[in-house]
């Protein structure tokens, strides 16, 4: 868990504070782990390029002014901006003239963060947003600097927390329902109705007949609202049932199927495995005894 802290003042173009850290293996195996974080105030104007990083960036601009080229477009970034973007491909950024910029930034990776900025972009999720608390990233920026110039023993657990702490943030930006429920209905009701009938045969033309919506409109706003597909959120809904069935009942497996919605025993049974990794009766072994 090795880490260089340095104050950068004799260069002439920046001034900055930064760890370069190394994480243990354990952690670039298993968890969330941080490669660099810093603060830097640009002392007259210049560009950053990178390019071909196994890394992700979180870019806070804490004043001034200046633009970023990300994946063929330009940014413009102000006081109060981020930008949160995968560093595989090029990218460049630059302090304007005439107001020249203070940067916060964490560069980070982990086993899973291909998959999660994919889901992150999949909500919607830009590479340059305005928090409305801007002050939170901040923060836990700040929280994180502090773990990895500590003498902690468990640092890397810490940051691994602080780091899925900046991720649920960012989830959080990435999701706007307001912009898309631009129908006439809200989807929140079709959740509702989906909750409340889930054990029922529904079909999405079904769906698009009672809630009066288009049903390609219907999947896709659906989706970009909750973040799964209206079948997958079935699928989950009847899997849920299943298990408390399981547990907490007596009921056998063929019936458990059939009050679940999902049908007879043998396709619950691989549809069930296929979701949990086990079969019903496994997981009924599994937790029976207990509460």
């Amino acid at each position: 868990m090795n880490k260089d802290f340095f104050t950068d003042q004799k260069n002439s173009v920046v001034r900055s504070d930064r760890i370069l850290y190394t994480p243990s293996a354990f952690a670039k195996n298993s968890l969330l782990y941080l490669q660099e974080i810093g603060r830097l105030q640009a002392k007259q104007p210049h560009t950053s390029r990178r390019s071909n990083l196994d890394s992700f960036l979180l870019l806070l601009v804490t004043a001034g002014a200046g633009t970023l080229v990300y994946d063929d477009r330009t940014y413009r970034l102000e006081q109060g901006d981020c930008a949160f973007i995968n560093c595989s491909g090029t990218y460049s950024h630059t302090t304007a003239k005439e107001s020249l910029w203070s940067l916060s930034w964490i560069h980070f990776n982990g086993a899973s963060m291909q998959a999660i900025y994919e889901k992150y972009q999949s909500r919607g999720g830009s590479p340059v947003f305005h928090p409305a608390d801007h002050e939170r990233f901040l923060t836990l920026h700040d929280t994180i600097f502090g773990m990895a110039g500590s003498g902690d023993h468990i640092k890397d657990m810490k940051i691994n927390s602080g780091l899925s702490e900046l991720l649920v943030l960012l989830m959080a930006e990435s999701w706007n329902p307001e912009k898309t429920r631009s129908h006439g209905r809200s989807l929140n009701d079709l959740k509702i109705y989906l909750d409340e009938h889930f054990t029922e045969k529904i079909s999405l033309d079904h769906l698009a007949e009672l809630f009066y919506i288009n049903k390609f409109y219907m999947t896709r706003v659906f989706k970009e609202q909750y973040g799964v597909s209206i079948n997958t959120y079935l699928q989950q809904l009847k899997i849920t049932k299943a298990k408390q069935l399981l547990r907490f009942t007596e009921t056998s497996v063929e019936e458990i199927g059939i009050r679940c919605g999902i049908g007879e025993a043998n396709y619950f049974s691989r549809l069930f495995k296929q979701v949990e990794g086990i079969t019903p009766g496994a997981y009924r072994r599994q937790w029976k005894s207990g509460n």
